[in-house]
């Protein structure tokens, strides 16, 4: 079955109609473009929270509903709305997917506000992606470069919650290809890989939001319950290649 691009329409995030749909349609092989192409004669259109690719209450107890209920529908909804605020103000991001505007904002010191919320959005809606509550162990290709580049996969997994245990401050653990080879790497605040050369695989949201209803100050407990049990490697297999 070929796999579609996770894709966003100009100015709207897309809102797959099922978590198989967003499976299937998750930030596909090589740096996903997140819209599409348009003229200026195509009426605004706003960008949308995208639906979770599953139910609220599927990663308990590790990520309980209330957590997701706050996490997602407040946190990720409001970088939404703040950045249909601030692009009609800076109209030179209307006619841009939102991949395009993270980029475009990057180190603009004038528009850091677009970046940081335009970077949210789509960190975001990574994070929920790299997130599977019957995940898989990785097979094929992911699995063959998980064993060259970490010797395996539980030292990968190792080395992905090492990272994200030790980030300081808000953040995130991110699995990428970094020169030909997987590599983890963590960016703090809105920072993401979409403005280097890494090409992202996997993401740990780190920032207190994302754990602090369910495990208070233990980031740990947190981290290492979402390593064991729910990274979606059948999303990083796409996302490689």
């Amino acid at each position: 079955m070929q796999t579609e691009d996770f894709s966003f329409s100009r100015r709207a995030l897309l809102v797959a109609g099922s978590a198989a749909a967003i499976a299937t349609r998750g930030f596909a092989s090589a740096q996903p473009v997140l819209g599409r192409s348009t003229t200026s004669a195509e009426p605004a259109e706003a960008f949308t929270l995208p639906a979770l690719p599953w139910k609220e209450d599927a990663l308990a107890p590790v990520i309980s509903a209330n957590t997701i209920s706050f996490h997602y529908g407040k946190h990720h909804k409001a970088y939404v709305d703040n950045l249909n605020k601030l692009v009609e103000e800076k109209k030179k991001y209307a006619a841009m997917n939102l991949e395009a505007v993270v980029k475009a904002s990057y180190r603009e010191s004038a528009d850091a506000a677009v970046f940081n919320n335009a970077a949210q959005v789509w960190n975001h809606t990574f994070y929920w992606n790299s997130l599977n509550p019957t995940a898989v162990t990785p097979t094929g290709a992911l699995l063959e470069r998980i064993q060259t580049d970490f010797g395996g996969l539980d030292a990968c997994k190792t080395r992905l919650v090492d990272a994200a245990k030790s980030h300081f401050g808000s953040g995130w653990a991110w699995l990428v290809v970094e020169g030909g080879k997987l590599a983890v790497v963590t960016t703090s605040n809105a920072e993401t890989p979409l403005t280097t050369a890494r090409k992202p695989l996997l993401v740990i949201d780190v920032w207190e939001h994302a754990y602090y209803l369910d495990h208070q100050n233990k980031r740990a407990d947190y981290v290492q319950g979402v390593a064991e049990k729910f990274l979606n490697w059948e999303f990083a297999a796409k996302n490689l290649g």
